[in-house]
């Protein structure tokens, strides 16, 4: 059977455009990729079709917008992965209708497809106080547990994204004066972040220990597991729940659930509490954006305006009178010309 016009385009989108001409992460097109699984499961599964009959035609703006409302019904998705998922689509077409200028108007009709609003929540991330308590759990006198103390201490000393934390590479670490570490960001984007000086001292005993100073050893990953491969997003949150667990029996101030994200939350928000202006923190997290950065800013506000909340009485009295059952006010309102 010919292929058809969409796994044409599709292959052509996943291999070439985007890591050649977009130049986006290897996590990016996973992402994308995933998407489009999805999508032909959900023609195969629900609207049985094959996947080789699949065609740009098949895929309208309507059976797109029941694909989402798929995701979020029968796979219990939430609105940001929806949103993430439209998102690929979204980049699909508009990839698609460079290439097959025919078909334009079908194109933008998807491309039209609105994402969802996402109520907007306060930052998860842990208080300066709670930090510290989670960092003082690994046990110093053990191998694994100094591995594990310095791994958590560059991921919230860096605000390092978890992935770029297990793409760290011994070259990458630079402890002579000023010292810094070079991480990879989404779309290969590189920066250089600066480190405090106990968190040098750690790498500067963690290299030596585990005999990271050899000039053959500069590719090898700075965090590794037993079998001396990277380390997994999977094994990084395991680390951090045992710690967590063990804080929790001594602190009530540490959140149930400790998510790795939330170190790079939390060095935001400490950074933007000590004065630390926005967009220094913005090159300093790699966002694109000012306003991706500004959600910590009105985390911040929002947090202040509790804890005013809570430390002072209410000074001014908000139990004012009905005016619905003052009548000559009434009397005055209907008057009005």
């Amino acid at each position: 059977m010919k292929p058809t016009d969409f796994a044409k385009h599709l292959t052509d989108f996943l291999s070439s455009y985007l890591p050649s001409q977009k130049n986006v992460s290897k996590n990016t097109i996973h992402s994308y990729r995933d998407t489009f699984k999805l999508l032909i499961r959900y023609c195969q599964e629900t609207k049985n079709i094959p996947a080789e009959r699949i065609t740009m035609s098949v895929l309208s703006n309507g059976l797109l917008v029941e694909f989402l409302e798929w995701l979020e019904e029968e796979r219990k998705c939430g609105i940001s992965t929806r949103n993430q998922r439209l998102s690929a689509i979204h980049s699909f077409f508009r990839y698609v209708q460079a290439e097959e200028p025919t078909g334009l108007f079908h194109f933008q009709k998807v491309i039209a497809i609105p994402t969802k609003k996402v109520k907007k929540t306060m930052v998860e991330h842990l208080t300066p106080e709670a930090m510290k308590l989670l960092l003082e759990q690994p046990d110093k006198n053990c191998l694994k547990g100094r591995r594990n103390l310095t791994l958590m201490s560059v991921l919230y000393d860096t605000g390092a994204r978890v992935q770029e934390l297990i793409d760290i590479t011994v070259r990458d670490v630079i402890l002579e004066s000023p010292a810094v570490i070079v991480l990879k960001g989404k779309g290969n984007k590189i920066r250089r972040v600066p480190l405090m000086k106990n968190t040098v001292s750690l790498l500067e005993r963690y290299i030596v220990e585990h005999q990271l100073d050899k000039p053959w050893k500069n590719n090898y990953p700075l965090f590794s597991n037993s079998q001396h491969n990277k380390l997994t997003k999977e094994g990084i949150a395991y680390i951090i729940s045992k710690y967590v667990a063990e804080a929790q029996k001594t602190s009530t101030m540490i959140p149930a659930k400790v998510k790795p994200h939330m170190f790079r939350h939390s060095k935001a928000m400490h950074l933007l509490q000590a004065g630390v202006n926005l967009i220094y923190i913005r090159d300093f997290l790699g966002h694109v954006d000012l306003k991706t950065t500004e959600i910590y800013a009105r985390t911040d506000t929002e947090t202040k305006r509790k804890a005013l909340e809570n430390i002072y009485p209410d000074l001014i009295n908000s139990d004012l009178p009905d005016w619905n059952r003052d009548q000559a006010l009434l009397s005055w309102l209907s008057e009005l010309k």
